[in-house]
């Protein structure tokens, strides 16, 4: 049995049309599953802030990485919540 690692990632990045069409692509890409998600406008009216709740069984470290490499991302955080 493998062990799935879930994991709340916090997005702020600049609103455009393709924004979270990356950001799920990525996750996607990446071997992550999506339990649960937000997003909502930013104050600036120009920026997102996208969260959401993923598990898998791959570091965290490789999508961090690939999600900040996206060019609208302006911030990113990660916390650990559990392992299952």
């Amino acid at each position: 049995m493998s062990v799935k690692q879930v994991h709340e990632v916090v997005i702020e990045a600049t609103n455009t049309l393709e924004i979270l069409e990356r950001v799920l692509r990525v996750i996607r890409h990446r071997g992550f599953r999506i339990s649960h998600m937000n997003s909502v406008q930013m104050n600036d009216c120009n920026g997102i802030k996208i969260t959401v709740t993923v598990s898998g069984e791959r570091s965290i470290d490789l999508l961090y990485k690939q999600l900040d490499k996206l060019f609208d991302v302006r911030k990113l955080s990660v916390q650990h919540i559990t392992t299952i």
